[in-house]
Parts: C-alpha cells; structure tokens; sequence
C-alpha cells in the first residue's frame, strides 16, 4: 500500500475524500500572484553560486496573513552552482506534509510518491501542509502560498526555474489540477493521481505537460472525473481527442497512453489501473493496499518528469541530420545491447552479445527514439517481462528517456532496459521490467 497511512486511516480517507469531493465542488476564484511569482523566467535563481540559506527540514512561513509550515529536502551533495528541479508532493485529505516526506511505512522508496529515491539527487522536494489537512484553497490561498513557498525556495537555493513540477494524490490531486490551471507558467508538468476539481481552476485556458493517473474502480472519486481533469489539458496542449484504451476490470493491469498531436513540449499522458482510490497500484495485485515502492507509478511519473531537460520546450527539433551512433552496453554482464542475428525485420528480438562495431549494434538518438537497422527499439506492450524488439518507427511504444542513473526507460509504459534474470551470457534475452537501477539496468554509451 502507499504507506502514508495504516489502513484503518485509509478507510478514513475514503469517507473525508468523498466529502471533500461534495463540499469543495463549489470552489471558485484564485487570487492571481504577485507578478514576481507569475513569471517563469529563465534565469538562474538568487540562491544559485551562494551558500544555502535552506535546509532539510520543517520550515514556518507566513502566508495570506497566517503560519504556514512545509517540510523541505535537499540533496545530501547539494551545489550551490547547479540548478536544481523542483518537485511539490501535496498529500491527500486526512494525510499530512509527513506522509508525503516520510513515505510512512515504506519509508525512503515511498518518500514523495516515491520519486525522491528515483531522482539520483537531482531534485529539491516540497511536501506543504494543507489547511486542517486539506486543500480547499479557499479564496486562492492555498496557491499564494506555493507562491510564497516557491518565492523563500528560490531566494535560498539554486532552482532551475524551467524545472518546477507539482504531484499530489487524491485532494493533493485536486491541487496539482489547480495549480496547473493557475500557474502553467509556473511549473512545467504536473501529476494528478486519482484527482478531482476540489481546489477550483481559476485561468485554466495555458498549456502544460500533463499526466492523470487513477483507478477504474475508484469509489471515492469515480475515473470520470479523472478523465474530465485530463481533457481540459488535451484541449489546452492542442492534442488530438481520443477515447485512450484502459484495462478491462479484472485485469489488474495498467493501461498507460501518450496522446499524438499535442504541441511540442506538452505531452499529455493518461495512465488508468484496474484498481481502486489509491496512488500506488500493483499490477496483479487485487488489493489497494500495498507497498507503494512496488508501484509502476513511480517510474512512470519520474520519467515523465525527467523527460523535461531544456530550458524551453521550443519547437521539437526532429532527427540530428547527421547522427551520432553509439552502442549501449550493459553495466552487469559487459556486454553490448545487440539485435539477434543482425535482422532488420519488424519483431527481430534483443538481445545481448559480445561488443562489436556490427551495425546491429549500432543505435542513434531521434528525439526520444532509439534507432538501429533503419527500425526503432521497440516494446509491444507494457506488462513487466515482454521482450524487446525493433519494428517500423513511428509508435508511442518506441520512446525512451536515458536517464542520469544508467537505466533506460520506456516513456509510455516506465519499464526499464532490462537484461533477463541479470544473466551474463550472449543470447540473453533483453526484457522490459519494473524500474529499480540495478546493474542489469544501467547501461553505458560505448
């Protein structure tokens, strides 16, 4: 289970959500941030090239004419002269900032929904404490005080301005919902998992990177309202409309979709599970309770996230015209990611081989594709295990994030590069599997 709470608090958290869900459905007007707080320039923060004046902790802040308080997290190795991303997890109705921060009884890799152990120091974490552990944003001062927040954060350390996201789970989902609304300029992408409109929408019309995620047998906030938070970003982002494929109940599956058409630089993706309310579903697994460090949502919203490198989304610059090639060798076995038996065909398998300058093994980088033989590296599905292949360039399957840590991962699905069984022999069958950085998924450019 997502381990913020035990489950005795979780069943709690069903009967306040569904009445936040009634009571905060009137939620109107944001008051609009200063104007220092509403433009997202691209300059270095004042906190970049000094000493800290931040650090871990729980910090007071006075907001809208109140004590505030919010838990910060600074990477161990923090540089002052490097900026940093910044990562907001607000939590759910009845939960709390330590939730969030702590990962309750999963502790460090449930910590912010898990993506603090996947970012490899590379992001500041803030986990805001909601008002009688909520988000009802009355009259906008639940977003004046992110902007408060955002405002100390920066003057204290070094932040990358283009690199600011929001997540929160169920009303924490309602407040990344109406902080994308009220300030897409602000931040570059947000979460919404299991999400409803219960913090309002003020503005609402700019786009941003988006991705919702929730559960078709949700009790508590039904996925319809999941889907309508969704489209207001498909409309906004200029996507094309779809109805996107989701599981059958029953299935214990996830079903996760990147829409076509969007303007370059904002994606939306929509992630629906064959689960109940919960931020952290198993595939296979029947129950909404369980370790959320097992949850594929972690990498799938990481990835998401890191996807997001440059300081301006600007427009998508196509293939290199002349492009570089590289091999990618596994960490674990030594050996080099290799297409069986040099074929070009659609559906020619992965597999490992002794490194060798072969054109099989040759790949180059395309935007988020990986191309190799004329054909792109390719998974046909997105349950842990399915082999990897090449095939005709061209489908949302085919995109891959080459992440800081060494891992590989898929950018629809958030499986990882994977060598089967951490084997170490040529022929080994190259898997798609759950993110979890070990050696048989770190790969390195050869």
């Amino acid at each position: 289970m997502p381990r913020g709470t035990r489950r005795h608090q979780w069943r709690t958290l069903l009967v306040v959500a569904a009445t936040a869900a009634l009571t905060s459905a009137g939620v109107t007007g944001v008051r609009p941030a200063p104007a220092a707080a509403e433009e997202a320039t691209l300059a270095a923060t004042a906190g970049c090239g000094k000493a800290p004046t931040l650090a871990s902790g729980t910090r007071t802040i006075q907001t809208s004419g109140r004590s505030r308080s919010y838990i910060l997290r600074v990477p161990d190795n923090y540089d002052s002269n490097r900026p940093y991303r910044l990562i907001f997890g607000f939590h759910w109705n009845g939960g709390t900032a330590n939730d969030v921060d702590s990962g309750g009884t999963s502790g460090y890799p449930w910590s912010y929904y898990g993506l603090r152990a996947l970012s490899n120091d590379s992001a500041i974490f803030v986990a805001p404490q909601g008002l009688n552990n909520g988000w009802a944003n009355s009259g906008g001062q639940d977003v004046v005080f992110v902007d408060d927040m955002i405002r100390e954060i920066d003057a204290g350390l070094c932040v990358d301005t283009t690199q600011r996201f929001a997540g929160g789970f169920s009303y924490g989902g309602g407040m990344s919902y109406a902080l994308a609304c009220a300030r897409p300029t602000v931040f570059r992408a947000v979460a919404v998992y299991a999400g409803g409109q219960l913090s309002g929408c003020s503005g609402g019309t700019e786009p941003i990177a988006y991705i919702g995620l929730h559960g078709l047998r949700d009790p508590v906030l039904n996925i319809s309202q999941g889907r309508s938070l969704r489209d207001r970003f498909v409309r906004n982002n200029g996507c094309t409309p779809q109805n996107p494929p989701e599981p059958a109940q029953g299935s214990l599956t996830h079903t996760v979709t990147t829409y076509s058409g969007c303007r370059a630089g904002y994606p939306v993706v929509w992630a629906a599970y064959d689960a109940g309310h919960t931020p952290g579903p198993v595939d296979g697994s029947a129950g909404d309770f369980e370790p959320g460090e097992r949850s594929w949502t972690r990498p799938v919203v990481w990835n998401f996230f890191a996807q997001f490198q440059t300081s301006d989304p600007g427009p998508d610059p196509g293939p290199d015209p002349v492009p570089t090639t590289f091999r990618l060798r596994s960490e674990s076995a030594g050996r080099c990611l290799d297409v069986n038996g040099a074929s070009s065909a659609n559906g020619a398998q992965m597999i490992l081989w002794d490194c060798h300058g072969n054109a099989n093994q040759q790949f180059s980088q395309s935007g988020q594709e990986l191309r190799v033989l004329g054909k792109c590296l390719d998974v046909p599905g997105n349950a842990a295990g399915t082999r990897v292949q090449i095939s005709d360039c061209g489908g949302a399957n085919q995109k891959w994030n080459l992440n800081s840590n060494g891992t590989v991962s898929n950018a629809q699905n958030g499986l990882c590069l994977d060598v089967n069984g951490a084997a170490t022999a040529n022929g080994t069958a190259v898997v798609a599997w759950t993110c979890h950085t070990g050696a048989n998924q770190r790969w390195a450019r050869a």
